[in-house]
């Protein structure tokens, strides 16, 4: 808490590998939310940078393919 007062405008942004539907955000994004409105009085809600929904947990079309969409990922979550 002491360091996010320290950057209230900072751009928060969740990061994960498993697609959209599968991973942790449904949880977290709200939690994100509430924890920068309680204790920086201003509601910061995250961005997504990860694999759009899938019923696939993985790419399944070889290495080439699984390191386009890791770089992809990784590219959203850094800009």
């Amino acid at each position: 808490a002491k360091e996010m007062k320290l950057y209230s405008n900072a751009e928060v942004t969740w990061c994960q590998e498993e697609p959209k539907n599968m991973g942790a955000w449904a949880y977290v994004e709200p939690r994100i939310a509430t924890a920068t409105r309680e204790i920086n009085k201003k509601e910061i809600r995250a961005s997504y940078a990860g694999r759009k929904p899938s019923a696939a947990t993985a790419t399944g079309m070889g290495g080439k393919a699984h390191e386009a969409e890791q770089n992809s990922v990784l590219s959203a979550a850094l800009t």
